[in-house]
């Protein structure tokens, strides 16, 4: 069979691509069953004919997953002089509300192994200030920040994305942040 494609010519550029695609998937850092499961799609990618529909939706599939961040890291800026003159500057009064996030940050400086912690949930009428204190605390801890709103979203799919299985799968709000964000090599992400 190979060497039917190799005379027609077939066989290299999809090789290649195939190849193209191996070292993404390898580079990108992903764990350990994310990364047997996309080498598992790229083998299934391989064998099915280009014009196949579902070979479409698996190449989209595997397309999202490289361009994830997956291994990128950064270090938290916990220092929390920092963080109120970042508060301050940004912010006028909203003493409470300050004092809550510093005590966060502190917590989190206690805490720094141990990645399970408390979420900071602002709630409020529009204008009081939530976004703006989020975008304070990202430039606070040295965070790249990504705003998405899921206010009026009814439908659960648009948030936890698609079944690969429909032609026009695409991932959920989430993921689609994350991707967007084209990380630099020291980022991370807050996200509200």
């Amino acid at each position: 069979m190979r060497a039917i494609k190799n005379e027609l010519g077939d066989a290299d550029s999809r090789s290649e691509d195939a190849d193209e695609l191996r070292e993404r998937i390898k580079s990108r850092g992903m764990p350990e069953t994310v990364l047997t499961e996309a080498l598992k799609q790229l083998g299934r990618l391989e064998k099915m004919h280009p014009d196949a529909s579902e070979a479409s939706m698996v190449r989209t599939y595997l397309d999202w997953l490289t361009d994830l961040p997956w291994s990128t890291k950064s270090e938290d800026n916990l220092d929390i002089e920092h963080a109120r003159q970042v508060l301050d500057d940004d912010h006028y009064d909203l003493h409470k509300v300050k004092e809550r996030i510093l005590e966060f940050l502190a917590v989190r400086k206690l805490k720094q192994n141990d990645m399970r912690g408390p979420i900071l949930c602002f709630a409020g009428p529009p204008g009081v200030g939530k976004t703006s204190l989020g975008k304070s605390i990202a430039r606070a801890m040295g965070r790249q920040y990504v705003r998405l709103s899921l206010g009026g979203v009814k439908d659960e799919a648009e948030i936890r994305g698609h079944r690969r299985t429909y032609v026009g799968a695409m991932p959920g709000k989430i993921v689609q942040a994350l991707k967007s964000v084209k990380p630099t090599t020291r980022s991370s992400y807050w996200m509200k």
